[in-house]
């Protein structure tokens, strides 16, 4: 081939490369690469701007986080906005986190520096060493305790279902018939708390996003929510049952009065005892005003 043609075909090659870069870095672009990758690619690690996230491409939360930079950074910063307006963050606090999936939550909250520990709490072993693998690449283990368990009332093991397509979706609950079932161990809050040498009266927020396990968890952190420690979670009547959730309401007032529920376009006041019961889902904190 005559040099001429070699030089215009290298040309060519590199223009092509870099139209086809520019392309999937537009928003469409990112989203028909990630949809359009086999099976044989375990894992990704994409630069999210001031941290780096390693994620399955095959799963629900990865493929949004390569499509959009992150996954719910937004309710991070809401809450904790939230929470300063109403003077419920407390300095030098620990924040639980009760289902810390892979780690989105987790870095969002330690990049804010709003508190000064985390434990993250994760009993999805699929799950735990990509949060371990991203906790650590971001150097932020010297302020965050993982913990690869779920949280119950006794210690011991569990049933705990994988949902395949989506591994926030799983949960102690069984949710569909193509779930895995696995056993993993299982703790109560303080036991958790112990271990990681954390005292109750250091917990200064509980984050929560367990999909449907909630009432077994709050019945393990009674001496947290006697406390009034300020509750964030995801409230599942689609998961509870209309009776379970009454039931689930009726416990929580009596550590709680006043709460707030967040829609989709909408964050409205709510007094506990008036949870409602004919929505199948929402996000739900709990605090104590009169601190």
């Amino acid at each position: 081939m005559q040099p001429s043609k070699k030089a215009f075909r290298r040309h060519r090659q590199r223009l092509r490369d870099l139209l086809a870069q520019r392309f999937f870095d537009t928003r469409y672009g990112r989203e028909l690469l990630i949809s359009g990758i086999g099976a044989r690619v375990l894992t990704m690690t994409v630069d999210c701007g001031d941290h780096i996230l390693s994620f399955s491409p095959a799963d629900y939360i990865g493929k949004k986080i390569y499509r959009k930079g992150n996954f719910e950074r937004d309710h991070v910063d809401r809450l904790l906005a939230i929470l300063k307006e109403k003077r419920l963050l407390v300095e030098n606090s620990t924040l639980l986190e009760l289902g810390g999936n892979i780690g989105t939550q987790t870095i969002y909250f330690a990049l804010t520096k709003a508190f000064s520990r985390i434990v993250s709490v994760e009993p999805d072993p699929r799950n735990f060493g990509l949060l371990r693998t991203n906790i650590n690449q971001n150097k932020l283990d010297d302020r965050v305790t993982l913990v690869n368990c779920a949280a119950g009332e006794s210690e011991g093991e569990i049933e705990f279902f994988q949902h395949r397509d989506n591994h926030g979706k799983s949960s102690a609950l069984r949710q569909n018939v193509a779930d895995c079932k696995i056993v993993v161990p299982v703790k109560p809050v303080r036991t958790i708390l112990a271990q990681a040498g954390i005292a109750l009266d250091e917990v200064g927020l509980i984050w929560m996003d367990i999909e449907g396990y909630e009432p077994l968890a709050c019945r393990s952190m009674e001496l947290l929510l006697a406390r009034k420690v300020p509750l964030y979670m995801e409230f599942s009547t689609c998961f509870y049952g209309v009776e379970q959730s009454a039931a689930f309401v009726q416990y929580l007032a009596k550590y709680y009065e006043d709460g707030l529920i967040f829609r989709e376009d909408d964050i409205a006041s709510v007094r506990v005892r008036d949870i409602p019961l004919d929505e199948k889902q929402f996000d739900l904190l709990l605090y104590d005003s009169s601190i």
